[in-house]
């Protein structure tokens, strides 16, 4: 397989998922905040046992 088939194979691919890949369940506002959360608990959860600070 040559370079260029390969490029070309990706740029294909790439342009096939424009016309979007999110499923309609999946909101990126809760996603990025279960994130949020989830982090800013294992923040919380670090500091409680880092006692020595």
């Amino acid at each position: 397989m040559s370079l260029h088939s390969t490029a070309a194979q990706l740029v294909s691919l790439a342009a096939e998922g424009e016309k979007g890949g999110n499923h309609d369940s999946l909101s990126p506002y809760l996603t990025g905040g279960g994130a949020l959360v989830a982090l800013l608990l294992l923040l919380w959860v670090t500091t409680r046992f880092n006692r020595d600070r």
